[in-house]
């Protein structure tokens, strides 16, 4: 039986939204309507059908895809998310922002994503296996180390990937590392690659306290999404010393204005409990987490969380983007005449892709670096993009968004002229 697209989590079209920032930037920063029209469609987009067994032995065909946006500064990188809300406009929105992260951080890579229409909560390992490998199998002309470079995203992990790369390597005959990004380390994943979102966006935080003349210390913080970005971004915060009030995963959450206890959130939600079971915090639904009185609002699910319909409940000062596009337009334009400072996706969520880009470097050599090499080279890598981005906000007096999109879409277009067009 195939599966249709359910109903989505997404209020408005996300391609539509990620071209109307693209035509926004341009007629701030100037570039060239040409080449506007080269950037605002994706280069290739790949639907495949995904035929899986499954456990009670029936076959479900399952919907893929791999979009590739841009590849004037290298080959194509991102992630594959596996969620019953995917889409193809989804798919390509989440492509453009790769291309735009990875020319902010400096990388030598364009942007590119997968998905598949799924819900892996409900799947059990075997039939996501299966599913895994057949996937790859469909898309296996398209991805490549010096072509396309998956990586985890929602719903899917490091397992995941090894599926990814055993199947890749079989059809080629030899192993090849870089074939993915986020690997387990027992197979040539790289160390720190975990939390590496995450201790991007504390470093971006922090850079932005720095400016402030604000520590860490006492901050409150509120973190929407308990998966891998929310919950090391929760531990790592909490480690520096702020005080973590209220965090929740996808069936709600809990607060408490002293302080919540993330060690042992973060040992009960990876044992496969959920976060309003936790003692000590009153439950709470995701959408009063937005509304919350904290410092600090981490929006670290999915996408369009934010809108025009509460954005003016926000009362934190700082927001950080620890997922991609979880804040519509409308609500950028309402939190910004706050006087809300928004750290932007494409900044503060890119320390992912950073380290992406040092575990395929170490796999092209087949030689690994230690944790505090990796760690060491995120914090310079993302806290000079946050000082370019910042000093560009400054001098133009724009948006963080807009200076951080500025700055990427800059370097894309000075790419795509240098190489001009072929033919």
């Amino acid at each position: 039986m195939a599966t249709a697209a359910p109903e989505s989590h997404l209020r408005e079209n996300p391609f539509r939204l990620a071209q109307q920032q693209l035509r926004k930037v341009a007629d701030t920063f100037g570039i060239d309507d040409r080449l506007v029209e080269v950037l605002r469609q994706c280069k290739k987009a790949v639907e495949v059908s995904i035929p899986t067994t499954l456990d009670d032995g029936t076959v479900r065909a399952y919907s893929g895809y791999r979009v590739t946006h841009n590849i004037a500064r290298g080959p194509s990188k991102g992630g594959i998310r596996y969620h019953p809300d995917v889409t193809l406009d989804e798919v390509k929105s989440l492509a453009m922002w790769m291309t735009w992260k990875c020319s902010l951080m400096g990388l030598p890579f364009g942007g590119a994503k997968g998905g598949v229409i799924c819900n892996p909560k409900r799947m059990s390992p075997r039939e996501l296996e299966g599913m895994t490998r057949r996937f790859t199998s469909e898309i296996i002309n398209e991805i490549g180390p010096e072509k396309d470079i998956p990586a985890p995203d929602v719903g899917t992990n490091a397992q995941t990937m090894a599926w990814i790369f055993d199947t890749y390597s079989m059809n080629k005959g030899h192993s090849v590392l870089g074939v993915v990004t986020g690997k387990p380390l027992t197979i040539g994943g790289s160390l720190g690659r975990e939390e590496a979102t995450s201790r991007g966006a504390t470093f971006c935080l922090e850079s932005a306290l720095r400016m402030q003349q604000r520590g860490v210390e006492g901050l409150r913080v509120a973190v929407q999404g308990f998966g891998n970005v929310g919950a090391y971004f929760a531990k790592l915060i909490a480690e520096a010393g702020a005080t973590v009030v209220a965090i929740s995963d996808s069936s709600g959450g809990i607060y408490n204005p002293n302080g919540i206890d993330v060690a042992a959130a973060f040992a009960h939600k990876r044992s496969g409990g959920s976060i309003p079971e936790l003692k000590g915090g009153e439950r709470i639904t995701n959408e009063e987490l937005i509304a919350l009185d904290c410092d600090v609002f981490a929006p670290c699910a999915l996408e369009q969380v934010v809108t025009e319909e509460n954005a003016d409940q926000v009362k934190a000062q700082v927001i950080v983007e620890g997922a991609n596009g979880p804040l519509t337009p409308a609500a950028d334009e309402i939190l910004d005449a706050k006087g809300v400072l928004i750290l932007p996706d494409v900044l503060a969520n890119a320390g992912g892709v950073v380290v992406s880009y040092f575990e395929w470097v170490q796999g092209l050599q087949e030689y690994f670096w230690k944790e505090d090499e990796v760690n060491a080279r995120l914090r310079e890598i993302v806290t000079r993009a946050f000082d370019e981005t910042w000093a560009t906000y400054q001098d133009r007096n724009i948006t963080m968004r807009m200076a951080a999109y500025g700055l990427a879409v800059q370097r894309v277009a000075e790419a795509t002229v240098t190489r001009g067009l072929y033919p």
